[in-house]
């Protein structure tokens, strides 16, 4: 998880003073899976979106599993469409 200052959260929107970490849309912990080595390549088992560190928290305690996270939830369309993260992301674009 490194760190990325001054750029904004891919699902909010904010830029926060402790600036935002990346979220591998699908988990690393899955990437010698067989189940994802035949349905995704190389290239898209390593994208990684930049969220700041409430959305990346909200993410993994609305989804914690972490198949389900890449099977289900591999998109930032995915992500955002959850009714859960969309209310709070919502909300927290709100905040400061």
């Amino acid at each position: 998880m490194n760190d990325v200052a001054d750029q904004p959260c891919t699902l909010c929107g904010r830029i926060t003073r402790r600036g935002t970490t990346e979220h591998h849309l699908i988990p690393r912990t899955l990437h010698a899976n067989k189940w994802f080595k035949r349905r995704f390549s190389r290239q898209q088992m390593q994208l990684t979106i930049a969220v700041c560190r409430e959305c990346h928290r909200e993410i993994h305690r609305l989804i914690p599993s972490e198949k389900v996270l890449g099977r289900s939830y591999n998109t930032v369309e995915s992500l955002l469409a959850h009714p859960q993260m969309a209310r709070f992301v919502a909300w927290v674009r709100k905040q400061k």
